[in-house]
C-alpha cells in the first residue's frame, strides 16, 4: 500500500476559512516571493559598486549574513502568529517590513546602517517564507498543489537569472541603491492584490501568545546560526570565540524546550517532532538544504574561477538548476497521486544522490553541457523531494496547525543550508589551504590566502603555469565539497525512510 490521500480529499475544497479569487492570490504570492527569491542574487552584484560608495569592505559579508538571520529565526514565530490571527494580517505585516527595511537600505549612508537595515528586511522576509507556502496550502486541493508549487519554485528560477542581471544593470547604468528601490512597486503590488482579493476570517478566540518562547527561540536560533555563520570564517571552529557561541545557543536550546513544554500555546509545538510525518519530512529538509548549499555558494565562482567562464554562463549553469526544480515540482503531482508522497520524495533524493555523486566522478574542467546537464538533475531531485513532503505534511493538518507545519518545513530546510554552509566552507578550505602551502613561489607570492584566489584568477598577476595549477586546487576543493555533500544526500534519503508510507488522519 502506498501513501496516496483519499481519493475523495483529492480535489476536496479548501478547508481554510479564506474567500478568495486564487488566480489574484497566486498572482500576489508569487510577487511577494519574488522580494525574497531576487534579495541575494541582485544584491551580490552590486556589492564592488555598494563596497567603493559606503566603504566597510571588511563588513561586506554581514550583507548577506544578517539578512539569513533575521529570516531564519523568525520564520516558525510567523508560523504560529497565522495560524493564531490568520495568513493575511502576518503576510502583509511582514512584507511591510521588508519594505521599509529596502526603502531605509535605499538611504544607507555607511556600511554599518546599510547592514542594520539588511537586518529589518530579514525580519520581513521571514513572514513571506512562511506565510506564501501556507496560503498555497490553504487556497488548493491535494491534486493542484503539486502544479502551484511549481508556479512558485518557477520564481526562483527567474531570479536566478533576473536578478544578477538587474544588479548589474543597476550598479552600473544607474545607482546601487535601485537594488533595493525596486523591491517596492513589487511589494505594494503585491499588497493591494491580497488586501483586494483575500478575505479570511478565522475563528474569533483569546490567545495566550507565547512571548518568552517566541524570544527564547529567536536568541537560541541567532545564536546558533551567528556560529555557523562566523565559525572558520571570523574566528576558528575550536577558538574561544566559537565554543562561547556554540555553548550559548546549547543553553538557550534547552530554555526554549524548557519553557515551550510549559506554554499554553507554543510557537513550535512538540507534535511538529512525534509525529513520524512532520519528523521524517523537517529532517529531510534539513538534509536537502545542507546540499542546497553546494552549488547555490560555490558552482558559479567555480564556473568563472576553475572552468573560465563569463559571470552570465556562470549564472546560467545554476539557473539550469532551478529549470529541473520548476519541472519536476510541477509534475510532482502525477507521481505522488499514484505512488504517494513518501516513494516520490525517495526518487527525488535519489536523484539528488546521483546528481551530486556524478559531479564527483567529472573529469578536471569538465563541459559546460555536462555541468548543466548535472543540475537540472539535481534541481529535479530537489523538486521531487519538497513538494512531495510539504504537500504531505500540510494534508494531515487542519487550517489552525498548517502555518506551523509548514513554517518548521522551511524553517528546516534554512537551517540545513546554515549548516551547509558551515560544512561547504570548512571542506572547501581545507583543500585549497592545502594547495595554496604547497603551491610554487610565483604563486604563493601573488595569492597569500584563500580570500585572493578568485581575484587572481581574474586578472593577469599570474602566469600561463601559475594560474593553471590555481585552476587545479579551484576544482580539487570545489571536488571536495560535493564529496561531502554525497554525505548530507545520503542522509537526506535515509531520513525521508521515516515518513510512513500510509500517513496517519489529521492531527486534532
Amino acid at each position: 500500500m502506498t501513501a496516496q490521500p483519499p481519493s475523495s480529499s483529492l480535489d476536496a475544497a479548501p478547508d481554510a476559512p479564506v474567500i478568495a479569487r486564487r488566480g489574484w492570490i497566486l498572482a500576489a504570492l508569487m510577487l511577494t516571493m519574488a522580494l525574497a527569491a531576487m534579495d541575494i542574487t541582485i544584491v551580490a552584484t552590486a556589492v564592488p559598486q555598494i563596497v567603493g560608495d559606503l566603504g566597510g569592505f571588511e563588513h561586506f559579508s554581514w550583507l548577506f549574513s544578517i539578512y539569513l538571520l533575521g529570516q531564519t529565526v523568525t520564520i516558525p514565530i510567523y508560523g504560529k502568529l497565522a495560524d493564531l490571527y490568520g495568513r493575511k494580517p502576518v503576510l502583509i505585516g511582514g512584507t511591510s517590513l521588508f519594505l521599509l527595511g529596502s526603502a531605509a537600505c535605499a538611504l544607507a549612508w555607511e556600511m554599518v546602517p546599510l547592514i542594520v537595515f539588511r537586518g529589518i528586511q530579514g525580519l520581513g522576509a521571514g513572514s513571506i517564507m512562511a506565510c506564501v507556502n501556507t496560503l498555497a496550502g490553504d487556497l488548493y486541493s491535494i491534486r493542484e498543489r503539486g502544479r502551484v508549487q511549481g508556479w512558485l519554485s518557477s520564481v526562483w528560477g527567474v531570479a536566478a537569472i533576473l536578478g544578477p542581471t538587474l544588479g548589474g544593470a543597476f550598479a552600473e547604468y544607474a545607482t546601487w541603491r535601485w537594488v533595493f528601490l525596486i523591491n517596492l512597486p513589487i511589494g505594494l503590488a503585491a499588497m493591494v492584490l491580497i488586501v483586494k482579493f483575500l478575505h479570511e476570517k478565522p475563528p474569533k478566540q483569546r490567545h495566550d501568545i507565547d512571548y518568552a518562547g517566541a524570544v527564547l527561540m529567536m536568541l537560541a536560533g541567532s545564536a546558533g546560526v551567528f556560529g555557523l555563520l562566523q565559525g572558520g570564517n571570523a574566528w576558528p571552529w575550536l577558538s574561544g570565540p566559537s565554543l562561547l557561541t556554540f555553548g550559548l545557543a546549547v543553553v538557550l536550546i534547552i530554555a526554549t524546550i524548557v519553557r515551550e513544554r510549559l506554554a499554553t500555546e507554543p510557537i513550535m509545538p512538540g507534535w511538529v517532532w512525534r509525529h513520524r510525518v512532520m519528523l521524517g519530512s523537517n529532517l529531510a529538509m534539513l538534509g536537502m538544504g545542507m546540499v542546497m548549499m553546494a552549488p547555490g555558494a560555490y558552482l558559479p565562482v567555480y564556473a568563472q574561477a576553475a572552468l573560465g567562464l563569463g559571470p552570465i554562463a556562470a549564472g546560467l549553469v545554476l539557473a539550469s538548476m532551478c529549470v529541473g526544480w520548476v519541472t519536476s515540482s510541477s509534475c510532482s503531482d502525477r507521481l505522488y497521486l499514484r505512488i504517494g508522497f513518501r516513494d516520490t520524495a525517495l526518487i527525488g533524493a535519489g536523484l539528488m544522490v546521483a546528481a551530486i555523486a556524478g559531479f564527483t566522478s567529472f573529469p578536471e574542467r569538465p563541459s559546460y553541457w555536462l555541468i548543466v546537464l548535472d543540475q537540472i538533475v539535481l534541481g529535479a531531485g530537489f523538486g521531487l523531494i519538497s513538494t512531495p513532503l510539504l504537500v504531505g505534511l500540510q494534508s494531515i493538518v487542519p487550517w489552525a496547525k498548517r502555518g506551523v507545519a509548514t513554517s518548521t518545513n522551511m524553517w528546516s530546510r534554512y537551517l540545513g543550508q546554515s549548516l551547509g554552509a558551515a560544512l561547504a566552507g570548512a571542506l572547501f578550505n581545507s583543500v585549497m589551504v592545502s594547495r595554496l602551502t604547497a603551491a610554487p613561489p610565483e604563486v604563493s607570492d601573488a595569492v597569500p590566502d584563500v580570500s585572493t584566489v578568485v581575484g587572481a584568477l581574474q586578472s593577469d598577476i599570474l602566469d600561463a603555469s601559475g594560474a593553471d595549477y590555481l585552476r587545479s586546487a579551484f576544482d580539487a576543493a570545489t571536488q571536495n565539497v560535493y564529496l561531502g555533500m554525497i554525505v548530507a544526500a545520503v542522509l537526506a534519503f535515509v531520513l525521508v525512510l521515516i515518513v510512513p508510507r500510509r500517513p496517519s488522519s489529521m492531527l486534532e
